[in-house]
């Protein structure tokens, strides 16, 4: 939207960064059956900008499972509203711990 603009029309980096995180979350959710939190985000480059009116495709892959860590890669593709061709314009990893009820880390997966 407009409010997620720069002066050029380009949508912040904070916004679609934002994005990805939810994306990401939402993995780590499946993975762990619980609660998370996002602990670092790494190697973030903007490659293109983001037009408002684009289309955002948000890509995400587990990489790799810890104790009670996710990492988790974000690819972000954007295509112009009337255009059939889309571009990366984005990517990263991910960490996210799993949390217990209390907020404290817990194992990805639980013991049986």
């Amino acid at each position: 939207m407009p409010a997620d603009t720069n002066p050029s029309g380009d949508i912040f980096g904070g916004w679609l960064m934002s994005q990805m995180d939810l994306a990401a979350g939402n993995m780590a959710g499946r993975v762990s059956q619980g609660r998370g939190a996002t602990v670092s985000v790494e190697a973030m480059q903007f490659l293109r900008p983001v037009k408002v009116g684009d289309e955002v495709t948000l890509y995400a892959t587990l990489r790799k499972v810890g104790r009670t860590s996710m990492r988790i890669h974000v690819d972000a593709w954007a295509r112009a509203r009337f255009s059939e061709k889309g571009h990366k314009v984005t990517d990263a990893d991910f960490v996210f711990v799993a949390l217990d009820d209390e907020g404290a880390p817990r194992p990805v997966f639980e013991d049986n």
